[in-house]
């Protein structure tokens, strides 16, 4: 089988065409001032409904990485319409944002969030230049409100 060499750029292009929602992964971590390190992540999805297990992945150059690796528990914030300053800041491309924490199970989450989720970490893959971390959901709280939606590297949402 002939194997055809796809730029990283081109892969994104490509995977950006693919509509998502937007989250953020938090997890402990005491050498920040609000004792919590997050990081942006859109690729994120559900793996099983019996038991509640979602898949999280995480470039092992982020910020987060680290503590995620050695943490037994994450929270996800799946983020509103109006968060997209919020995934910015977590993405690392606005530090001018100061995100409002709220706590469900002890765990700093993001404050006005369509969802929460409390996983405990029951995998780890290396896959490439990213980590996926599958957490089995113990702890979940909802909104009817609207979601943040990105393709093609831009915010959306429903009109």
């Amino acid at each position: 089988m002939e194997t055809t060499q796809i730029s990283p750029r081109d892969f994104r292009a490509a995977l950006g065409r693919f509509a998502s929602g937007v989250t953020v992964v938090t997890v402990p971590n005491e050498s920040e001032r609000a004792g919590v390190r997050g990081v942006t992540a859109n690729a994120f999805l559900s793996v099983s409904l019996s038991p509640p297990l979602v898949l999280v992945s995480i470039d092992k150059k982020a910020r987060a990485h680290a503590p995620l690796m050695s943490a037994e528990r994450y929270g996800v914030s799946i983020l509103a319409e109006d968060q997209g300053p919020l995934s910015n800041h977590f993405a690392g491309f606005d530090d001018t944002v100061t995100p409002v924490f709220t706590e469900l199970e002890g765990l700093a989450l993001i404050g006005g969030a369509v969802a929460h989720l409390i996983c405990r970490v029951v995998d780890r893959h290396e896959a490439g230049d990213h980590t996926l971390f599958i957490g089995e959901v113990g702890a979940l709280r909802t909104s009817d409100e609207a979601p943040l939606l990105y393709f093609r590297g831009q915010y959306g949402k429903f009109v």
